[in-house]
Formats: C-alpha cells, structure tokens, sequence
C-alpha cells in the first residue's frame, strides 16, 4: 500500500495530465478534475456498489456524444478520483502513478462518450501493443 499527503495525490494527478495525449486533454470541455478520499454514501449507492467494492475514479456529468443544441450554462462535468482505493491497490509508486494515469484515461473517454466495454477494449489492445516485442531486423 502507498500513502500520499492529498498535495502529492493532487501533483501526480497534474503530471498524469500531462502525459495523457494532449488532443484528448486540452479538448475537454466544462470538465472539473478533483479527488476525494472515497466515494460518498450517495455515489456508493447510486453505483450499487458493495460493502467490499471500491472505486477508483468516478465521471459524472453529460458526455459530449449526448450534448445537444441546448448544452448551454450547466455546471461542469466532474470527473473525481478516489484516493485511498489507489493506494490500497498499489505496492509501488510506479504501480501508484500508473493507476492515476489509466484512471484519468477512463473516466475522460466516458466525458467523450465511451462506453465500458469500448474503454476496456481499448486498453486490452493498448497492452498488447505496449508488450509487443519489436521486429527483428538483424
């Protein structure tokens, strides 16, 4: 398990930021990054998640597939990450910084309108091409 003060947590959430490709981050639209500790009783309930279920980030808020031609003067979306679930499931700062990026990744391609099974699709395939061994060339 890792522990961060929340000033840390926020910084990594930034450097995460910035190392997401940028033509999806600076293309976010009336979006609100933040984080708490863990999802509220509300949020728990409204996920129908369990007693031993956590919950790494949360988007909240209309994706941009489902605006209309009266998407005007609402609040922001808000995507939240959940600190003490990231650190519960990370043994290394590496696997930390990690979780926070592939967080950020997922809760922003549903503010584009993805789906979890697209989302999950993509991530199976980004793996395989990230594991692949380069070509032989001698």
């Amino acid at each position: 398990m890792i522990q961060v003060s929340d000033e840390q947590f926020e910084e990594l959430i930034n450097q995460s930021m910035e190392e997401l490709p940028k033509e999806y981050v600076e293309r976010l639209d009336n979006v609100a990054i933040t984080f708490e500790d863990e999802p509220d009783a509300e949020q728990r309930k409204r996920l129908k998640l369990r007693c031993h279920e956590s919950l790494f980030g949360l988007y909240e808020g209309v994706p941009r597939t489902e605006r209309g031609a009266g998407y005007a003067m609402v609040l922001p979306d808000k995507i939240t990450l959940f600190k003490k679930p990231i650190e519960h499931s990370a043994h290394t700062m590496q696997e930390f910084k990690a979780q926070i990026k592939n967080t950020l990744w997922h809760e922003i391609a549903h503010h584009y309108g993805l789906g979890h099974q697209r989302i999950h699709e993509l991530e199976d395939k980004m793996h395989r091409i990230k594991h692949q061994k380069p070509p032989n060339t001698g």
